[in-house]
């Protein structure tokens, strides 16, 4: 254990240090949209006692009017009462919901001017817990499988999530260049991150260009295929209620633009430290490899890794279409028909720009680190030589 404590570089952990004060100072930035909404009324988690569906008609597949019952508010500064509650049914699927008798619920109490609740608003499904349960498995496994790494790992997840809840998401809403915020965010999170990961290294480094340079050029590609589509902002869900909800200087073909460039930065940025990583191993164990033919096995090692990867991000991206496509597919709808939809021609577009920064990142990840490894010249024999030496000594001591 000594031994790895004293390979440890000391700016990596004063890294992981700073970088934690980083998250807590982000997650308590204000947004500048805390402004409550709804007055005299408090969100509360309950639990149904009884329910009462007497006033609630179906019409073919939808159900409508309102489902009624008994609560027992279980958090906030009336907890422990019981009211009744009322579950208003819209008529569309992807919104309503029914509640049985011992659901946990997240409630919206209203109150009169004296403080006594006057309405009760059963809201959806109480799911927080459940949350929290799905993403301790996640960090506990991370950590058993990675150790330290897997700890760093974590950070740099909740930096991304807090970064983009915090600053970009915001700023975006403040009416700032959504490319230009999203390049900055994208790029911020993709260099701490490859740094939590491969710490103060060459190959780190080599990841960190590869990465920035092929997201310049995906968000310029973006950029020109978005016009030369003529699809707009519009094309994204929930997009036009923020125009009505008074935010109508929003560019939203700008938010569609960032959202392809952030939708293939994590892609792009574990292709690029994939392939470093396994040059880095290969120099480690051949330092006397010459730069083309450290080249040479970045690219075929990239061949591999690239196929993989743009199926992968395929697959993330056509995920989320596919009751469009059944639906496309029950109607008897044309191909062509399809292919020319605004909806699906955003979706290639979405997917061939992310594959195209993909394929990018394998050569000149390649060729950054056959420049990088070069530099040690006719020292990196001797350098191998130590490290071997040292690895061999914290062997023999137990470590």
């Amino acid at each position: 254990m000594y031994g790895i404590i004293k390979r440890m570089d000391k700016k990596e952990l004063i890294f992981v240090v700073l970088f934690t004060v980083i998250i807590g100072i982000v997650a308590a930035l204000p947004t500048g949209f805390e402004k409550q909404i709804y007055f005299n009324s408090e969100g509360v988690r309950a639990r149904v006692l009884e329910t009462d569906e007497s006033t609630v008609y179906n019409i073919g597949l939808i159900a409508q009017g309102e489902q009624r019952g008994v609560i027992e508010i279980e958090s906030g500064t009336h907890k422990g009462i019981q009211v009744e509650g009322v579950n208003l049914l819209t008529g569309r699927n992807e919104f309503d919901k029914m509640f049985n008798t011992g659901d946990e619920v997240w409630a919206l109490l209203e109150f009169d001017q004296e403080g006594n609740i006057i309405f009760a608003n059963l809201i959806d499904h109480y799911r927080i817990n459940k949350e929290l349960i799905l993403i301790a498995i996640f960090a506990g496994l991370l950590v058993l499988f990675s150790g330290f790494t897997g700890v760093r790992t974590i950070l740099s997840f909740a930096f991304a999530l807090i970064s983009i809840w915090k600053i970009l998401i915001p700023l975006m809403l403040k009416g700032y260049d959504p490319l230009l915020v999203g390049l900055v965010i994208g790029n911020v999170l993709t260099v701490s991150t490859l740094l939590l990961v491969a710490g103060f290294t060459k190959k780190a480094y080599a990841a960190i260009l590869a990465a920035v340079a092929c997201s310049l050029v995906t968000a310029f590609m973006a950029v020109a295929f978005t016009k030369y589509f003529m699809i707009d902002g519009t094309v994204m869900q929930w997009s036009e209620s923020l125009l009505y909800a008074g935010f109508m200087s929003l560019d939203l073909t700008g938010i569609f633009q960032a959202g392809i460039y952030l939708a293939c930065s994590g892609a792009i940025l574990d292709l690029a430290i994939d392939i470093s990583a396994a040059l880095d191993e290969i120099v480690m164990s051949n330092p006397a490899i010459s730069k083309a033919e450290l080249m040479k096995s970045g690219l075929r090692i990239g061949k591999s890794v690239v196929g993989s990867q743009t199926t992968t991000l395929l697959l993330a991206y056509m995920g989320s279409y596919i009751s469009v496509m059944m639906v496309y597919m029950a109607q008897g709808t044309p191909m062509l028909n399809i292919l020319n939809s605004k909806a699906i021609a955003s979706e290639i577009l979405h997917t061939f720009v992310g594959c195209i920064g993909l394929v990018m990142v394998s050569p000149l990840t390649s060729m950054i680190c056959s420049l990088m490894y070069e530099v040690e010249g006719q020292t990196s024999l001797v350098n191998g030589s130590q490290r071997l030496i040292e690895e061999t000594a914290d062997v023999a001591t137990g470590v």
